[in-house]
């Protein structure tokens, strides 16, 4: 798996932090839960979850730099007995979480369409929630960025890019709202609630453009691309986009998940 450039996801993906504080406030966590933050990524959600009083946090990502930009910005104003002491962060797998009936809570924003088994995905929360225990979630979901991906798809088909791109598998999982539901139905879950949400995304100017699909949308595509040729691939992905209406603006797509495992 490609890993993230952490440091310069912390600063560009005001996006996903704007998303995610409104799963926070579905969440509504409660006094003394305990709360699992699947695909914290630098951990800025996780520290904000933390900061209520008396929530025991964990943050659980697979990416190695992630979680070592998290640790440190941790470590940045803690202070003794403070928010930061409640915070762990572990390297794990989602669809094989290392828990049992070990939250009250599992929270995830912008994560789990990189997982592509959702079935041991629901599966595994379920194991790891204790009984009458939730999941509050937000990922890509059906037709998340199609536009952007299929000018991609595209352009890897055609030269000068086309010989890098043999076997190409799309590395995400942008699920529908029907097929959600029934997983997570499969997996024992009830009160579901599942439901799409249009999010598009507006960037001031080509550079802002440029960098955030470079670092957050494409970087399986580009590192299949010499160094070299990257620039090329954004520069051309960024050219159409300024023509659309409005420029420079993403088209996402929110999948939402409410799900509460039986109290017994």
């Amino acid at each position: 798996m490609v890993d993230w450039d952490a440091a310069r996801y912390h600063r560009i993906a005001d996006p996903q932090l704007a998303w995610g504080q409104r799963v926070v406030e579905r969440l509504s966590a409660r006094d003394g839960e305990r709360i699992l933050d699947i695909g914290c990524g630098t951990g800025r959600l996780t520290r904000q979850l933390a900061a209520a009083p008396g929530l025991v946090v964990v943050g659980l990502d697979r990416s190695e730099a992630m979680l070592g930009e998290a640790a440190g910005r941790q470590l940045e104003g803690a202070a003794p007995g403070g928010a930061q002491t409640r915070v762990r962060y572990v390297r794990g797998d989602a669809a094989a979480l290392p828990f049992a009936a070990a939250f009250d809570a599992v929270f995830s924003n912008a994560t789990l369409h990189w997982v592509p088994d959702h079935e041991a995905l629901f599966g595994s929360v379920a194991t790891t929630l204790k009984p009458g225990g939730r999941m509050i979630a937000q990922c890509g979901g059906e037709g998340n960025l199609r536009r952007l991906y299929g000018r991609a798809r595209e352009l890897m088909r055609s030269p000068p890019f086309e010989d890098y791109y043999a076997g190409w598998r799309d590395p995400w999982r942008f699920e529908a709202p029907a097929a959600t539901r029934a997983r997570l139905a499969a997996a024992g879950f009830t009160r579901i609630e599942v439901w799409l949400n249009d999010a598009p995304t507006r960037f001031d100017g080509a550079g802002a453009f440029a960098e955030f699909i470079a670092a957050v949308c494409l970087r399986h595509e580009l590192d299949r691309l010499p160094d070299p040729m990257r620039p090329a691939f954004i520069d051309r992905l960024t050219d159409m986009a300024a023509r659309d209406d409005p420029a420079y603006t993403l088209d996402y797509s929110r999948l939402n998940i409410t799900a509460w495992k039986p109290a017994s």
